[in-house]
């Protein structure tokens, strides 16, 4: 169906991606995948072509253009070619904002260049062990001493975090046993500091270019002229962005759905069994249809979403609305593919295996569907 949702600027934008991805990403991928992460040059060869610095003020040597629509295009081209890209989703779509909203001048002189040129890559820590979803009930603190804070604990499942050379971290700064929420605040770590480690890259089943990180934090001392935003405020911070990082996954599992469906048609015209090709069969056709349209569905849901977003009136409760219906068509989808590969399918020399392992996380991160339906129940009165 027609989508009125780009403008000239982004189909110029999507070519410039497109060729990008065919030409420096596609060739090394599998390469990549083995070695667990994308490589940290690709982040400047897309800061030379001004793919990192749309969202960023010109005087940094961005584009001055607060437009997810561009993120959109990085996503659905990837997907387009059977890959991902990794770290640069999350870079752009979850942690830049943080920085975009609550960096202060000086911040801005110091960062915001490396950002737009690649040469500075970001990870935001916020899960730990045995918190998950729950952001009140985190442990790792930081203590006021003098301009500093000393700060102590433990992240996982931090997306980026081997390269990066700024981390926001969220920590507990005040505890007030009236309200969980209150009292997180948001530091910069930078690489080099001393009590700051790296642990063990985390082994995933899918995602395998996209590297997780184990950090720990023993004593790092952060100057406040590192901390993002204002003391204990954090939590209402989080929770603004949360929207835009949701709609992300949203439209991530939108691209490689129908990815995975083009995967799929290409591979049931060439196919035969019982000396006919697959493609023949009613129950292909059947199933492939029945995909398309509720693919067709989801994307105009997330269509939908990302106007609202742009122009700032996405609320929380759709934003779970959206994710939680396209990550589970993503998942049907994704399985009922790989089911019209057969043995084929199993096999990781096939695409379809890598989008199967990848749709995975996608009902996980950013809040699981049992978050998105608490949401939605909430909004609805149900309490």
């Amino acid at each position: 169906m027609r989508r009125d949702l780009f403008t000239s600027e982004h189909d110029e934008f999507r070519l410039l991606v497109r060729d990008f991805v065919k030409q420096k990403i596609v060739p090394d991928y599998a390469d990549w995948e083995r070695a667990g992460l994308m490589p940290r040059e690709i982040f400047g060869a897309m800061g030379d072509l001004g793919m990192l610095g749309i969202a960023l003020p010109q005087e940094y040597g961005g584009a001055g253009l607060r437009d997810y629509r561009f993120n959109m295009v990085l996503q659905e081209e990837a997907a387009r070619a059977l890959v991902t890209l990794g770290t640069v989703r999350t870079q752009l779509d979850v942690i830049l904002p943080y920085f975009l909203e609550y960096a202060d001048a000086a911040q801005r002189e110091r960062w915001f260049p490396g950002l737009a040129a690649g040469r500075l890559l970001t990870a935001i820590a916020m899960t730990e062990p045995g918190t998950g979803s729950d952001l009140a009930g985190m442990r790792t603190r930081a203590v006021r001493d003098g301009d500093d804070y000393i700060l102590n604990g433990a992240k996982t499942f931090i997306t980026g975090g081997l390269h990066a050379d700024l981390i926001i971290v969220v920590a507990r700064t005040a505890t007030d046993p009236e309200n969980r929420r209150a009292g997180l605040t948001l530091l910069v770590v930078e690489d080099g500091m001393a009590g700051f480690t790296r642990g063990r890259m985390l082994e995933k089943l899918g995602c395998k270019v996209q590297d997780t990180m184990e950090l720990n934090f023993d004593n790092v001392r952060v100057p406040q002229a590192n901390r993002l935003g204002e003391d204990g405020a954090a939590f209402g911070y989080l929770g603004r962005n949360l929207p835009q990082e949701r709609i992300t996954v949203a439209v991530g599992s939108v691209a490689q759905a129908g990815a995975a469906i083009a995967a799929t048609v290409d591979y049931v015209k060439q196919r035969k069994a019982f000396g006919t090709p697959v493609s023949s069969f009613q129950n292909t056709k059947f199933e492939l249809a029945a995909m398309s349209a509720e693919v067709e569905a989801a994307q105009a849901m997330a269509d939908r979403a990302v106007s609202e977003l742009v122009e700032g009136r996405l609320s929380g409760a759709d934003a779970a609305r959206v994710k939680l219906f396209c990550t589970e068509v993503q998942g049907r989808v994704v399985d009922r593919c790989l089911q019209l590969f057969g043995g084929y399918g199993y096999m990781l020399e096939y695409p379809i295996a890598r989008l199967y392992a990848d749709a995975r996380v996608a009902r996980i991160y950013a809040g699981t569907s049992e978050v998105m339906k608490l949401i939605v129940a909430r909004e609805l009165g149900l309490s």
